[in-house]
Order: structure tokens, then C-alpha cells, then sequence
């Protein structure tokens, strides 16, 4: 599965010191005054360990309310999760602030993830007959609950329908980091995302690109 992450989380403190002996010094102490990690990321790579490692905000995300363990996000599909982050991005920084006309260009990188492990597909029956709850595009109380019997029933994915990709392309949701098995640093693939007001578009040099239509988003 593929996920994105703004490219800054690998310079962003480079900015701040004049070497890198002084950074790796900078990147120690900011990393003690994070959430400590929960059991079980001892040694995983930090893209991997990250959404098990901080807590979102109200009301949560689809398949985690802010009181829930983690959940790492993918999707099967580069677009797809372009059409995720893009959304997000929009909502997040244009249908907040009216008077901010575009965001970017943002370097993101974008890698894939395995993982293994019990996996339940809510786009197949008997589970699809609840379409309409596990494809809300506002409203997740509905997969939040989902997600902890889930869990009890010690379930490590979910698969699903993504809402925010117009070609409806599938995404995952890992809900133990256990089920996450590495990445490939050698496939990253660095994109720059620009939103405005009706689009977030999403670019790769010398190779594709996406315009994912916001306006009538919900």
C-alpha cells in the first residue's frame, strides 16, 4: 500500500542549526518531548511507527476516534492516495481560512508499506450491505465502532472503499503496527501537491500527474 508524508519531516529541523552533529543533537531532544511510543515499535521505521505514536484530533478518523489506538492509512494505488492527502489538505487549510487562495508547491514523499495479517473487506458481503456507513464522508462513528469490535476480534486490516477518490480506487486500514512488515525506502517517490480553492493537484517531475476537483467535496 502507498502513503505520503510532507518531504520536510527529513530537513525541516536542518534549518534551525549550522551542522549536523548540531541536528542530530536537536533531532534527540525534540524526539524525547514526543508522546512516548506504545508497546510493540521498538525498532520500526519511525513512517511506520508515526500514526501509531500520535493522537489525532476531535472527532478522530475514519476507523480511529482520538481515545483509540493507532491506525496506519494506505492505499493500494499512488492516485488514490494522492486523492486522499489532497482532500484532506483542502478541507484542512482552504475551508478553514476563505481568504487563503492556494497552498503550495509542498514536497511530499510517497513510499509503500507491506503488511500481513487477517484483513476484512467491507466492500464484500455481508459487510457491503452497510455501505452507506463505511463511505460517510463526514461522519465516522459508525467505522470507529467497526474498528474497535475489529479489534477484539483481533483483526489486523481493513480494507475499504476510499470516499475522497473519484474512481472509488481501495484503501487499508492497519490497526496493529505488528501487521506492518517494512517499507522500501528504494521506491519513494517525491510529488509536489498545490491546492486552491476548486483543486489539489499533484505533480511528479518527468513523470505523471493527478487534479483531484474539490469544490463539491463533502
Amino acid at each position: 500500500m502507498w502513503r505520503g508524508v510532507e518531504a520536510q519531516h527529513v530537513v525541516s529541523s536542518m534549518r534551525l542549526v549550522d551542522s549536523l552533529d548540531e541536528q542530530r543533537v536537536l533531532e534527540t531532544l525534540i524526539d524525547h518531548a514526543k508522546p512516548a511510543s506504545p508497546p510493540g515499535l521498538a525498532g520500526m521505521h519511525y513512517l511506520l511507527a508515526a500514526p501509531f505514536r500520535y493522537r489525532p484530533r476531535p472527532p478522530g478518523s475514519r476507523f480511529r476516534a482520538p481515545e483509540d489506538p493507532g491506525v496506519f492509512y494506505g492505499a493500494e494505488k499512488i492516485r488514490t492516495a494522492c486523492a486522499e492527502i489532497g482532500w484532506w489538505r483542502w478541507r484542512g487549510f482552504l475551508m478553514d481560512a476563505p481568504a487563503l487562495r492556494e497552498l503550495g508547491p509542498v514536497t511530499f514523499t510517497l513510499f509503500p508499506a507491506r503488511a500481513r495479517g487477517s484483513a476484512v473487506d467491507l466492500r464484500r458481503p455481508p459487510l457491503d450491505a452497510d455501505h452507506a456507513t463505511w463511505t460517510d464522508p463526514e461522519r465516522y462513528a459508525g467505522t470507529q465502532a467497526l474498528a474497535r469490535v475489529a479489534r477484539e476480534a483481533d483483526i489486523a486490516m481493513l480494507i475499504y472503499e476510499s470516499v475522497r477518490d473519484p474512481e472509488k480506487g481501495a484503501n487499508v486500514a492497519v490497526l496493529r503496527p505488528q501487521a506492518l512488515a517494512g517499507l522500501d525506502e528504494q521506491r519513494q517517490q517525491t510529488w509536489q501537491l498545490i491546492v486552491n480553492a476548486t483543486h489539489a493537484h499533484w505533480l511528479r517531475a518527468g513523470a505523471e500527474g493527478f487534479s483531484f476537483a474539490q469544490l463539491h467535496a463533502s
